[in-house]
């Protein structure tokens, strides 16, 4: 029965990956018949505006003056103009075109699906006793007063501290009073840098962590499969919940839950006027940073691989997917006890444009490493930690505490996007081809 059970997984994959490939043929070749020659030239004309819209984003963020408005201009006007003229010669054919990529797409992950796949691992636990949170109001624009978070949690038995906006409180100290008098859990309800501070007291107390995703973005909530859309449902794991093994990155000796930022990110979040002005400050500092007359010139170790003056370097607490645009800055696990890499050094227009042709471009640098050392020819290296601006002594030496924290979470929640495979479009061919089951994705043999 689990044969036949397989085999005709198999052949459903098998016929999955033909289906995908004709598809994508499919897309390629219907606008290409209806405009003939043109559509020909259409097709080659939209690689070059990719590339002139790619060279003009890089003249914005590295001009100043009215050049740089020119290239704006340029950056918004050449896609508009290929989208409107694609939609007025190739008519219907260009959304059929579309619907046929988005049907290779679906058919090609399924047929890939069960390569890789990984289930996190739950443990039941009983209700804590003595459950501690600590609440900032000011996060996500308000989320802990606009939806009750004080009031629902103290019904549940919690004893909360809301921190004071008007007075700075060190969270690290309230939390690590709160487990000398006998918290069996610590929680926070704000952004991702608090949650960062009381997580690393969780982890030095061998007591687990509740997440209320109160803040603005809530990146650690949403690799933790919480619904960021409703802080108050996290509350749920204080009576219906399970503990999960998750890794914390430290920078340094601070450490953090989603990722340490260096580079231009890092310069520019330091200044007093980037919270009240984000563009306005970025455009400013970028030319500078961009081409070096103001950044520090970092060096950069992880395991084999060095770098040298990275303009800007991302290091996180599990790596990011990278390869599915529609994934782009999720974690699909946050227990492989590696450090993600990402690494840019952009230094022309043509580099800018080989970002967005080249499958593997040279101005991208994508690794994992147990270990990072961040070095700067200054004293000190500026650092945005989980979106929080520090400056750190340098060299600044990244690390990962593997499974150092036990995350509490609701037994029932949306939970994790299903990773879906990268397109490999030379095993959908093979797969496609076979009529033996030596191509099956790996869960499927």
């Amino acid at each position: 029965m689990i044969d036949d059970v397989s085999g005709r997984a198999y052949r459903a994959q098998r016929w999955a990956a033909r289906t995908a490939l004709a598809a994508a043929g499919l897309a390629v070749a219907v606008p290409l018949w209806y405009g003939r020659l043109g559509g020909v030239l259409l097709l080659l004309g939209g690689a070059v505006g990719l590339v002139v819209t790619a060279a003009a984003l890089w003249w914005t963020v590295s001009l100043r003056g009215p050049l740089r408005w020119v290239a704006a201009l340029v950056a918004l006007a050449v896609p508009a103009f290929f989208v409107t003229l694609f939609a007025a010669t190739v008519f219907w054919a260009l959304p059929l075109s579309i619907l046929l990529w988005g049907v290779a797409v679906w058919c090609g992950r399924y047929a890939l699906r069960g390569a890789g796949t990984y289930r996190v691992k739950e443990r039941r636990c009983p209700p804590p006793k003595r459950p501690f949170l600590i609440m900032n109001p000011r996060s996500g624009g308000g989320k802990v007063v606009q939806y009750g978070l004080r009031e629902r949690a103290e019904r549940l038995g919690a004893r909360v501290v809301v921190l004071d906006p008007e007075r700075p409180q060190d969270v690290t100290a309230l939390a690590r009073a709160a487990v000398a008098d006998g918290a069996d859990l610590l929680g926070a309800a704000g952004g991702d840098g608090t949650q960062a501070l009381v997580a690393a007291v969780a982890a030095e107390h061998g007591v687990p962590f509740l997440v209320l995703s109160a803040g603005t973005r809530n990146h650690f909530a949403l690799d933790l499969g919480l619904d960021r859309d409703d802080p108050a449902a996290g509350l749920d794991a204080l009576t219906d919940g399970v503990e999960l093994r998750v890794d914390l990155g430290f920078a340094g000796d601070r450490p953090f839950v989603n990722n340490a930022s260096f580079g231009a990110y890092a310069a520019i979040v330091q200044s007093p006027s980037y919270r009240a002005d984000k563009l306005g400050t970025s455009l400013e500092l970028l030319p500078d940073l961009l081409t070096g007359q103001e950044a520090p010139r970092l060096t950069v170790r992880a395991g084999e691989v060095a770098l040298k003056d990275p303009q800007a370097l991302l290091v996180s607490n599990n790596p990011y997917r990278t390869g599915d645009p529609f994934g782009f800055g999720r974690r699909d696990r946050l227990d492989t006890a590696v450090l993600g890499l990402l690494a840019i050094r952009v230094e022309s227009a043509a580099e800018a444009a080989a970002l967005i042709l080249d499958p593997a471009p040279a101005a991208l640098t994508v690794h994992t490493a147990v270990e990072v050392v961040v070095e700067s020819d200054r004293a000190e290296v500026e650092v945005g930690l989980d979106g929080e601006a520090l400056v750190l002594p340098s060299p600044v030496r990244c690390r990962v505490a593997a499974g150092a924290l036990a995350v509490r979470v609701p037994r029932k929640r949306p939970g994790l996007a299903r990773h879906q495979p990268r397109l490999d479009w030379r095993r959908l061919r093979k797969l496609a081809a076979t009529v033996s089951r030596t191509a099956a994705p790996i869960g499927h043999r």
